[in-house]
């Protein structure tokens, strides 16, 4: 088998020579011709219905299926080790439909453990969608699973604090509940939930899939069986990814091992600078903390996001966040520049009760910029609480 490296510059591209082209089509088509009504008929009712696009056949309308959203699919699943994947119009929209595929059934119940992202934490906490929700840890979750149970969530690592779970460990504990895993801050370079035993498995490619923060874009990597249920829900409810948002994550692919790398490296750098600042009270990365041994076993590097706790609480954090030059003040992660934002009052915001970031807490997504540039930031703005 090829490496990740190789497979992120090649997948989703098989067919290109064969084309006649070195880059991969862009098809913006909304609609297209119809050979005939039956065999147009045919065609929508297989694409509404979940299929995919026979040998043939016609893509009827955008809403349905399009080939360049397609290619990122295929290339996307190779990277996971999945054998499909579906792409949305956002993490969310990728979020949300899988909640109403996984809860068409009948079964309502959700088991999730926190810390995750503030948007899913929302969703799933406001019931918005039908859902009741038990919160648990991971050594609670095999006596929260009822058989009424839809799905158990989990994001490794966590977003902002950076926990990491034992994806293998807590797909046991599931049983028979399908294990969504978030993958965003890991990314598949890093870790492929589904090698160890997670059903789905969900990204915002807005962030480092797309790599750039100019595309707006989510996908779950998983079976042939869910797939099809999921493009059923996308299908009817318009949540497809638009053709030039999936040519972007698609390109962005290609380097996103040679990103991740470079970045966690930097990140390593500044957790460990960090660590030992009078102004920061705690550095939350799994460079620093993993006390289960998951990097190297689960995970292939301890990733690029970091976060840290100041002296001083929200306000300190907020004078640190508004003091940084380089870095720029923003929420989102994995792009190339690297950003910070204070999660209990950006992303986390909605997040209840002890779950919520603490206030002194602030979240580095590191860019491709020299680290020590970024370190001279930091020092500076960190100065402006000594």
């Amino acid at each position: 088998m090829t490496t990740v490296d190789t497979r992120a510059v090649h997948a989703g591209r098989d067919d290109l020579a064969a084309l006649g082209v070195h880059a991969a089509p862009i098809d913006l088509s909304t609609t297209n011709p119809l050979p005939s009504v039956d065999t147009g008929g045919d065609a929508y009712e297989t694409l509404a219905t979940g299929g995919t696009l026979p040998p043939g056949g016609t893509a009827v309308y955008q809403r349905l299926w399009n080939p360049t959203v397609a290619r990122f699919e295929t290339a996307l699943a190779d990277l996971e080790g999945t054998t499909d994947a579906v792409a949305f119009a956002s993490g969310m929209a990728a979020l949300t439909a899988t909640l109403l595929a996984a809860t068409r059934e009948g079964k309502r119940h959700l088991v999730a453990v926190r810390p995750l992202y503030g948007g899913t934490d929302h969703v799933l906490a406001t019931g918005l969608l039908g859902t009741d929700v038990t919160w648990a840890r991971p050594d609670e979750v095999a006596a929260a699973v009822r058989p009424d149970t839809a799905l158990v969530l989990v994001e490794t690592p966590a977003n902002p604090t950076l926990d990491l779970v034992d994806i293998a460990a807590l797909a046991r504990a599931a049983g028979h509940a399908p294990l969504l895993v978030d993958n965003t801050v890991a990314t598949p370079v890093l870790q492929q939930p589904a090698r160890h035993g997670a059903t789905l498995v969900l990204h915002s490619a807005t962030k480092s899939i797309g790599g750039h923060g100019d595309v707006l874009a989510g996908v779950v990597a998983c079976d042939t069986d869910w797939a099809s249920r999921l493009r059923q829900v996308r299908a009817l409810t318009g949540a497809i990814l638009h053709p030039l948002g999936a040519y972007l994550a698609h390109r962005g692919l290609q380097t996103l091992p040679l990103r991740v790398r470079a970045q966690q490296a930097g990140a390593e750098k500044l957790a460990a600078w960090l660590a030992d600042h009078p102004a920061v009270t705690r550095v939350h990365h799994p460079s620093l903390h993993d006390p289960a041994g998951l990097v190297g076993r689960q995970m292939a590097g301890p990733g690029s996001l970091l976060a840290f706790e100041v002296r001083g609480a929200a306000p300190a954090a907020a004078a640190v966040a508004g003091a940084c030059r380089l870095i720029t003040h923003a929420v989102s992660l994995g792009g190339v520049d690297t950003l910070i934002q204070h999660p209990a009052s950006l992303t986390h915001r909605p997040v209840q009760g002890e779950a919520k970031p603490v206030g002194g807490l602030l979240r580095l997504s590191v860019g491709l910029e020299d680290p020590e540039d970024l370190r001279t930031d930091l020092e500076q703005a960190l100065a402006a609480i000594a």
